[in-house]
């Protein structure tokens, strides 16, 4: 079973659903060297014109490197399966071979890397970069999340390819 491209219009899922509740692996790199891990922060929106994806990747996550090093990410969604995210949400890829321990099948094209297993896959090209300033934060709830300080950086992209599964 393969993908068939949608367009952006064409896009009919529930972002606060797919990204909360579905979570997604959020996956940067190359056929040498790739990294994924499991997210269940974002967003999906129009920006500047185009659309777009925000991720947020901690400043000590592996995965991070590989979105810095590349102009290019995905971000997958694989339905009510969540057995790879026990993995890509526990481990770090500096340690373990997690593409093995998953079992997921990589995908080499447009410039990055997603998995055959996925439902539907965001193809993006970055845009935007920024760390989280906590001088911004104006809610001190939001502070709950950072006991370490380690504030997150956001990661535009603006969404190149829509793929679902056929």
């Amino acid at each position: 079973m393969g993908f068939k491209q949608i367009s952006a219009k064409e896009f009919k899922e529930r972002p606060f659903s797919l990204i909360a509740d579905e979570w997604m692996l959020v996956t940067a790199g190359n056929e040498q060297k790739y990294n994924m891990m499991t997210a269940s922060w974002g967003g999906l929106g129009e920006m500047w014109g185009k659309p777009v994806a925000v991720t947020v990747i901690r400043p000590q996550r592996y995965t991070k490197e590989f979105i810095d090093q590349n102009d290019w990410f995905t971000l997958s969604f694989y339905g009510d399966d969540k057995s790879m995210h026990k993995v890509c949400g526990s481990v770090s890829g500096r340690d373990v071979d997690k593409t093995k321990k998953t079992g997921l099948t990589p995908v080499f094209a447009d410039q990055t890397v997603y998995f055959e297993q996925a439902r539907l896959v965001l193809i993006c090209k970055k845009l935007y970069v920024q760390k989280m300033d906590p001088a911004g934060i104006v809610d001190p709830s939001i502070e709950k999340w950072y006991p370490d300080q380690d504030y997150h950086y956001m990661y535009v992209g603006e969404v190149q390819r829509i793929l679902e599964k056929e």
